[in-house]
Parts: structure tokens; sequence; C-alpha cells
């Protein structure tokens, strides 16, 4: 359990050394799976925790950089709080926003687990991911609604007999963004946190719609690795290296330029 009170946990392991440009074949970044289950379905966030005597380089930002990472920064912070009205109408707005012809019962109800949450109050789960994992859903849904419900209903490709919970993979994919840009350090100590972070600064929206690459390109390597839920870890990782890849590739100056983004339809 997290100190939020959430059932998701989560922990990195990062050797000694400097980033490589590809950590996809260095030590310097390995992620490796968290001892809790989600509820025995036997899928762990790959959330990432650093050790103090790593030594990692830093890069320096412009003030419009500075600004952003901030903001994105003070979204990380906030925790999902049920009792807070906006908070509330993020989540009725996430009901409506997937099932507009169903009406919500209430916002504890056996109807959430239509979308994926554990039980039938999703602000246990959020406890975990904070209310931005809410906020990227919410993105997604609104932003690329046909990508989503193919997601949510497992509509491409030949599924396994069993399958990822859609919004626990969501906040699962939350954690692994803001670890894989190391969004919690002052500054970029990754050449693809620094890359990230220009992105940013020409648009506020580039961690949600990074999310929605993320979400897509999850799927799409679950279903080439032929995957079922216990191979969620290994398939997040293959999904984190695929989009490190992707950053460090000449000529890509925003985040709709990233070959996997070609994934989402509107």
């Amino acid at each position: 359990m997290d100190d939020r009170g959430g059932s998701f946990l989560a922990v990195r392991r990062i050797s000694q050394g400097l980033e490589r440009e590809n950590s996809c074949h260095s030590t310097s970044a390995e992620v490796v799976a968290g001892s809790a289950q989600w509820l025995g379905r036997g899928l762990s966030c790959v959330c990432a925790q650093r050790r103090e005597s790593d030594a990692r380089p830093s890069f320096d930002l412009t003030p419009s950089e500075e600004e952003c990472l901030q903001r994105l920064q003070n979204r990380i912070d906030i925790a999902y709080d049920s009792s807070i009205p906006e908070h509330q109408e993020a989540l009725r707005a996430l009901w409506n926003a997937v099932f507009p012809e169903e009406e919500l019962h209430g916002l504890i109800s056996e109807q959430w687990k239509e979308m994926g949450w554990q039980g039938k109050d999703p602000s246990t789960d959020f406890r975990g991911g904070g209310f931005i994992s809410l906020e990227n859903l919410l993105f997604f849904a609104r932003h690329f609604p046909k990508s989503f419900k193919d997601l949510l209903w497992k509509q491409e490709g030949d599924r396994s007999a069993w399958e990822y919970p859609f919004a626990e993979a969501g906040v699962n994919i939350t954690f692994m963004l803001i670890q894989m840009l190391d969004l919690e350090a002052v500054k970029p100590r990754t050449v693809v946190g620094a890359i990230f972070l220009k992105f940013l600064s020409e648009n506020e929206s580039a961690f949600d719609i990074l999310y929605c690459i993320a979400f897509k390109l999850m799927d799409r390597q679950w279903l080439a690795m032929r995957a079922s839920y216990m191979d969620f870890n290994t398939v997040m990782k293959a999904t984190r290296c695929q989009l490190e890849r992707e950053f460090l590739l000449e000529d890509i100056t925003r985040l709709e330029e990233l070959p996997s983004y070609s994934l989402l339809t509107l």
C-alpha cells in the first residue's frame, strides 16, 4: 500500500552509471516488477524508485520549460480525493464519455467494473495514481474516442482469454511515463526527459497526448507478444523501450511525429 492509501505498489531498480541514449540495451534504467499484485490478477506496477547513489546528468531548462515542468509536477502531486467536487465531476465525466446512454447509479457502483476497475469504487485505484491518472483517461476518451473504445472493448486483434483490466492498465501507464520521463526531478536527467520538456513547452497537453500514444502502443505490443495477464510487466517494459527509441529518432520535433502516434484514431 502506498502512502496515499492505495493498493497500487511499484518499485524500480536503477543501476549505477549514466543514462545511455538507448536505455533498452543498457542496464541504466532497468525496470523490475513490483511485489504488489492487482488483487490477484498478477499485474503489478512498473513504477520507479531512484537510489541516492545514482549519478546522472542534468539538462538546463529554458524559463518556459521550467514553468511547464512545474505545472506538470503540480498535477502529478495532486492526490485523488473523492470528497472534492472537481474530482467527483471528473469521474462522472469519464463515465459519461464512455457510456453516454447508460445512467451512472453512483460514484460507488458495481457498474465501474465494466470499465476494468478492481471493485465498485474506482477512487481506491486512483489513490495510487493520483488525480492525473483520471485526467489522462478522460483526455483519451474525449480526444481519441475511437481508439479509447477499441482498447476498452478489446476490439482489435486476437485477444487473450486473460486480458489486462483496461482502467487499471491506464493507471499503470501514467506511472510508467512519470518514471520514463523522470518527471519528479528538478531537471531532466535523461535525453528522453529533456526532449519531452521541449515538446511540453510547445504543447501543454503533451503528457496527455503521450499517454494516449503509450496506451495504444502497449496494446499493440500486447497483441504482438500474444500476451496474457501474467506478461503485463514484460509488455510494459517493451512499450517503454519502444517509446524511448522513437524519442531518439532524428528530426522528431513534436509528439505527432512519433511513429506510434499513427496508431491513434479519432
